[in-house]
Order: structure tokens, then C-alpha cells, then sequence
């Protein structure tokens, strides 16, 4: 999935399971541990290694075991600096950081800059098959490490020396002014010596340098954080661990929410918001978030990427009434997309009220017009996948389809099809096995454009699962990263997302708004930019 090289990618959003959660947990997680939370969950896709870690099961987790060398302000989200005390450049190409002195993994080991080195170098060797190599792209000598085609020629990144135990210099391969904001994102955590010595114990009991540190993990189960007694950070956990329940159905998270036997759940299922304040005595919030939803076309299969293709995909997007289905599905928590970003981000940072323009209103007329036009929809049907462990999927995707339906003057032109766990569908995607449209989710990793950008449609992005390819939009990008001027910048990236949604690569649909209802046994729950509670920041009540 993160394949192709390219020096302009940015620190890619982790892709979003979106409730890939249901019900798993054994008896001892339903009874109350005192000064622990108990909060919804599911497997992630992959063990946790924080630069194979890309989707938002694992990387909720990776959130609260890790302290990366920036950390994003929960309300803003600000990258400040966590454990880096500071990061400077002359040059914007040339960076020195020095890590806080003091700092200590859970297992004891001390953090120090060959914390951060030994770490990434290990993420970006090919050879090591992590999926966020890519993330290390812009530091000199990636081609050797992860070359395009063949071995790689060297195992260590040139552009990375180790000065003294606090100190590291970073030399990229070109100016990028935007560089350390991305340094928040897990990929670029440091690990411990004994992930390299004893990988199999790392794997089965991660150690990271957090606020909490893993204790016990039953896959298929639970998760059981407690507090990371080396921890010295501003975060610190205000409660005694988080036991994180797996549940395979958001309906039995929600009724175990309601019934005492859960304190957080962040995956209110879409036909419960509606109640949901009143069901949870007030304990409910819903706020916006750096989320947006879409439907991707494969562009590697020839039927859907042949001529008069582009007319037919935005016939569909046209066809589709956005307005309709997130009143009646969502009952408000979704709003019609306008662009490819979110509105967390503000005009500033590149979100848009217009960009995606005809291509995001509904118009029936010129949307059947245009299918015609086009050719119609190869074989005259297709089928929209999702996830099938995520309820409300199914009721999104049969009002989309139904839209369609209804436009095309066919009720078989569209349906739904359901592909079992969130880890089998994202492995048909990642394989690149699916012959029609799916369901898109991304989460941003910091409010900026480029994040929404270049890991989704750069020619080999690492999340780039319409395998969409345009020289064009590869080349604003890579003048966009160069770019000093943050306003410059975004502009550039803007006429980049023009590319795309003109050629219609994906259906934006709609952004999202984080929600999270909680118990009466907790308090302080809110949740931060990127949809995540705040776990630290919540009290258990005694």
C-alpha cells in the first residue's frame, strides 16, 4: 500500500476504520475496575509498530503509548513539542533537534536521539516492509534505503547523523518549510532497543514512551493501558489505565454504554444520535473533526478508466443528494462535502467552500445526462463495498445508491456490497482486488491541505488506492512542498486538488463530526481535532 517513492509526500492520515468496533469482550471486561475507563475498541489491522500502523484502531493506541518529538494540541490542533525541546533550521532543508533530556520508555531504556534514528531508519528500509516508509521520503539518501526498483543499496538514511545522546541532525532533499509539523505523526516515534533485539516480545506487548503504558493485550478482546510510571510529560493521565474493549457491533458498544458496562464510546451508531442526548442524560458531544468520506473509484481497472469515464464518474457524484441522506441517515453529524479536506482546517490551511463546485450538487438532470454521455455505467451496474462490521455503512451506502438509482431510472444500477471486517476490506483494497467503487474514509494527521493530498493521489502515495497518476498534480506538489511561504504554499496545493476533483478520482461525500458519549461513572470527556477522546484528560469518579 505504501509503495512508490516520491521526495514530496507528506505524513500521510491514518486511513479511517470508522467503528470497525463491536462486541468481544469476556466477563472480566464488563465489570468496573476502579480509576480505569472503559472505552470501545477493535482490532487493529496490523501488530503495533508505529510506522506499519496506518489505520485509526491502531493508531488510537499508538496515540496514548507514544510521545513523538511534536504533539497536537487537542483543541486546536497545534503542533507543539512534546519530546523534542527544540527543532531549528537555517535553511529550511537543514534541521537540528534535540531531544528532552530525562526521558524514559516504559521498560526503563532511556530515549535519546538513537531512540529517534535507529527508529527511523528502520521505517524507511524497504526491506523491513514497513507501510509508512514513504513518511521518510524526504530525507537524503531514501532512494538508497527504498529504492523505486530493486535492493536497496544501503541501509541507513545518509541524512540522518546522531551528535551526542540528545542531539540529531536531519538533512532533507529539499527545502521544506512544513517539514517538522509532521513530526507529531506516529511514524516518527522512537522505539525502544528491545524492538530491534526482541521483536516477538515487542509485538506481543508494544513499549512505548507515552502517558500509558500497554499491560496486557487478548486479541479478539481487550487491551489494558495503565499509566506510564515514567512518563514525565504535560499529558498525564488524570485515571488509573484505559481498558479498551473490542466490540465487532457499534449497536452492542452502545447498549453496553447505556447499561453501565462501558464509561466511553466514540462510535455512536448513525440511528442512535438522534436520542443519543437524551438516552445519555446529556453525556453526549458532537463536534466537527478532521474527517471527510468519500466513494473511490479503482482507476486500475480499464472499465472504469476509459475514455469518457471522467463524464460517467461525475455523473454519478452529480446523482448523488448529499443534503438528503446526511439529514436522514445522520440526523446532522455529517455535513455535504465541498472539497477533499475538512473545515477544521479553515480557509488558511486550504479548506474550501467551492472548489469541488457542479461535481458535489445534486442535479439529477445533467447527472443522467452526463452518465449517457459517457458511456453509461460499465455493464450497466455497479456495486458500491464497504466493511460490513460498521452498521451504519450499510444504511449510507443504500441511500447513495438509491440517489443513483433513482437518476438513472434503475432501482439494480447500484447496491451496496458488504465485505466482512474492516481488516478484509482494507486487505481487498490494499491488494488492489476491488473491480468497483468503495467507501473512502481519511483522517487527518494535522490541519493542513497537503494532508488530505498527496498520501491519497500522488503517483505511488501510500494510500493512493484509486492508483491515480497525473504528472501534473505530482508537479504542484512538489512545488508546494518547496514553498516558504505558507500562503504560496497552499494555493499551489489547491490548484493540485482541482486536478482531482475535476477528473473525479473520488466522490467526496461528506465531512464528519467526531462524537463520544460517556457514563455517569466519568467525567472531563472530550475529544481532540482528529475524532480521538482525550483519555488522559478523563477522571473516573469514585
Amino acid at each position: 500500500m505504501r509503495g512508490a517513492k516520491s521526495a514530496t509526500w507528506v505524513a500521510g492520515a491514518i486511513v479511517v476504520a470508522l467503528g470497525a468496533t463491536a462486541c468481544g469482550g469476556g466477563s472480566s471486561s464488563s465489570s468496573a475496575e476502579a480509576g480505569v475507563v472503559r472505552a470501545n475498541w477493535g482490532d487493529p489491522q496490523n501488530p503495533l509498530e508505529p510506522a506499519n500502523t496506518n489505520e485509526v484502531l491502531g493508531g488510537k493506541v499508538l496515540d496514548m503509548i507514544f510521545s513523538n518529538l511534536k504533539r497536537y494540541d487537542p483543541k486546536t490542533g497545534e503542533a507543539k513539542n512534546a519530546s523534542a525541546e527544540s527543532i531549528e533550521s537555517k535553511d529550511q532543508q537543514n534541521f537540528t533537534i534535540k531531544v528532552k533530556k530525562g526521558l524514559k520508555f516504559s521498560n526503563g531504556e532511556p530515549v535519546t536521539a538513537q531512540s529517534f534514528v535507529d527508529a527511523w531508519n528502520y521505517g524507511a528500509l524497504s526491506t523491513n516492509t514497513q507501510k509508512n516508509s514513504y513518511f521518510f521520503a524526504d530525507i537524503e539518501g531514501y532512494d538508497k534505503v527504498a529504492p523505486a526498483e530493486g535492493k536497496p543499496t544501503a541501509k541507513t538514511l545518509s541524512g540522518l547523523k546522531v551528535v551526542d545522546d540528545h542531539t540529531f541532525t536531519v538533512k532533507l532533499n529539499q527545502k521544506l518549510s512544513t517539514w517538522p509539523v509532521r513530526l507529531g505523526y506516529n511514524a516518527f516515534a522512537p522505539l525502544p532497543k528491545m524492538f530491534f533485539d526482541k521483536h516477538d516480545e515487542y509485538l506481543a506487548k508494544p513499549v512505548g514512551n507515552g502517558p500509558y503504558a500497554v499491560e496486557s493485550y487478548d486479541k479478539g478482546k481487550q487491551m489494558k493501558l495503565v499509566p506510564n510510571k515514567n512518563f514525565t510529560g504535560e499529558n498525564k493521565p488524570q485515571n488509573k489505565g484505559v481498558l479498551l474493549k473490542v466490540y465487532t457491533d457499534s449497536n452492542a458498544a452502545y447498549a453496553d454504554l447505556q447499561s453501565g458496562n462501558l464509561d466511553v464510546n466514540d462510535d455512536i451508531p448513525a440511528e442512535q444520535i438522534k436520542n443519543a442526548k437524551s438516552d445519555l442524560k446529556g453525556n453526549y458531544l458532537s463536534q466537527p473533526a478532521g474527517i471527510m468520506q468519500a466513494v473511490t473509484f479503482p482507476l486500475y481497472k480499464a472499465e472504469w478508466n476509459k475514455d469518457g469515464m471522467e463524464k460517467v464518474r461525475k455523473g454519478l457524484s452529480m446523482a448523488i443528494d448529499r443534503k438528503a441522506i446526511t439529514d436522514k441517515v445522520y440526523n446532522g453529524t455529517r455535513t455535504p462535502a465541498t472539497d477533499l479536506t475538512s473545515p477544521v482546517l479553515g480557509d488558511a490551511n486550504g479548506y474550501s467552500k467551492d472548489v469541488c463546485g457542479d461535481t458535489c450538487t445534486f442535479n439529477p438532470a445533467e447527472a443522467k445526462k452526463l452518465i449517457a454521455e459517457g458511456g453509461g455505467i460499465p455493464g450497466g451496474k455497479m456495486t458500491i463495498s464497504y466493511n460490513a462490521d460498521k452498521d451504519s455503512h450499510k444504511q449510507w451506502v443504500d441511500a447513495v445508491c438509491n440517489s443513483i438509482n433513482n437518476v438513472v431510472g434503475d432501482d439494480k444500477a447500484c447496491v451496496g456490497n458488504p465485505v466482512g471486517t474492516f481488516g478484509d476490506f482494507r486487505n481487498q483494497i490494499t491488494k488492489g482486488e476491488m473491480a468497483m467503487p468503495f467507501r473512502a474514509g481519511w483522517q487527518m494527521d494535522y490541519p493542513q491541505i497537503e494532508n488530505f493530498l498527496t498520501p491519497l493521489y500522488a503517483t505511488g502515495g501510500a494510500s493512493n488506492d484509486a492508483k491515480f497518476s497525473d504528472p501534473k498534480f505530482d508537479e504542484l506538489l512538489k512545488q508546494a512542498g518547496a514553498e516558504a511561504d505558507t500562503k504560496k504554499a497552499t494555493d499551489l496545493y489547491k490548484q493540485a486538488e482541482k486536478i482531482v476533483l475535476d477528473k473525479v478520482v473520488s466522490i467526496p461525500l461528506w465531512y464528519q463530526n467526531g462524537t463520544a458519549g460517556w457514563s455517569e461513572k466519568v467525567s472531563d470527556v472530550h475529544i481532540n481535532a482528529f475524532s480521538f477522546p482525550v483519555f488522559t484528560d478523563i477522571k473516573v469518579k469514585s
